[in-house]
């Protein structure tokens, strides 16, 4: 039996250009979750001087993280806003930080604003994580383009501040989906070659439309990018098992596990060894099924 993500079925890019290397996704990647803020959702991700960053970013790589995402404005709901230049004050040192430690680290940067996106790429980012898709700076689509650095494009609804009253679909997969297309046809407009799909899990979802998005993520398959799952630690799990971040390793890890047999080449977690286990253990079970089912 194969895995979905073995399925002949759609013709699914598994390479991605980064940092001028060619990282393989035929065996899922684990991207590290590195939040410079004050008021992330999860205490454990916080990360308040450069010493903390540095021996983190050291924890994460040991334990077979790939990308270490930096992130300097926290879009958990009603989260506050604050100004670019606060933005890049807290993400630019800690990026050149990592990378005076681990010189041959791939960084990518947690930010929706094209300036903040630009000064983290200048100071060594190999990648643009935006939560927003491009909706909230009309100017970022432009930016990866001329950056020419891969880009992670996220489905979101209005903004960090107002998105949990944004959870109104009629077809939720369908128009997911919708979003999606054109903005991924804007960038291959651009000539961005290196595109990874994200869903959005917990921005303006609900706990069972996130469920819902986690059922059918293989359809996303269809884009023809690689995908990437952020589950780690969501509302979706501690609220539907009664629990707090803090306890929502196990369920995350069981989500994950589900996003890898659909098709995920990226999870992206808080928890770097735990997520680097799965990944071993998903990729040695279907691999086995593939090879007895071809016997």
């Amino acid at each position: 039996m194969k895995s979905v993500f073995e399925n002949d079925f759609f013709s699914t890019n598994r390479t991605l250009h980064c940092g001028g290397r060619l990282i393989d996704l035929q065996t899922p990647r684990v991207m590290g979750i590195l939040n410079v803020t004050p008021d992330s959702f999860f205490e454990g991700s916080r990360y308040s001087s450069l010493d903390q960053v540095q021996a983190q970013a050291g924890v994460m790589l040991e334990a077979g993280a790939t990308f270490l995402d930096i992130g300097g404005y926290s879009t958990r709901p009603g989260a506050a806003d604050i100004t670019v230049a606060e933005e890049v004050e807290r993400v630019v040192p800690a990026i050149r930080a990592i990378l005076t430690a681990f010189p041959g680290a791939l960084i990518s940067v947690d930010t929706f604003r094209s300036e903040v996106a630009a000064e983290a790429v200048a100071a060594g980012a190999h990648l643009i994580n935006d939560v927003s898709g491009g909706t909230l700076d009309p100017a970022m689509f432009d930016t990866v383009a001329r950056l020419q650095i891969p880009y992670v494009l996220m489905h979101m609804r209005g903004t960090p501040q107002t998105m949990a009253t944004q959870t109104n679909y009629t077809d939720l997969l369908k128009e997911v989906l919708d979003f999606l297309h054109p903005a991924l046809h804007a960038l291959r407009q651009r000539g961005v070659k290196d595109v990874i799909i994200d869903p959005g899990f917990g921005f303006a979802k609900t706990p069972a439309q996130n469920f819902e998005l986690l059922q059918h993520f293989e359809h996303f398959r269809v884009l023809g990018c690689p995908m990437l799952a952020g589950l780690s630690r969501k509302s979706m799990i501690w609220r539907t098992l009664e629990q707090r971040p803090e306890d929502a390793l196990n369920g995350t890890t069981v989500l994950n596990t589900i996003a890898l047999v659909k098709g995920a080449g990226i999870l992206r977690v808080h928890d770097v060894r735990e997520a680097v286990e799965a990944v071993k253990l998903v990729m040695l079970t279907t691999r086995s099924s593939a090879q007895k089912s071809v016997v």
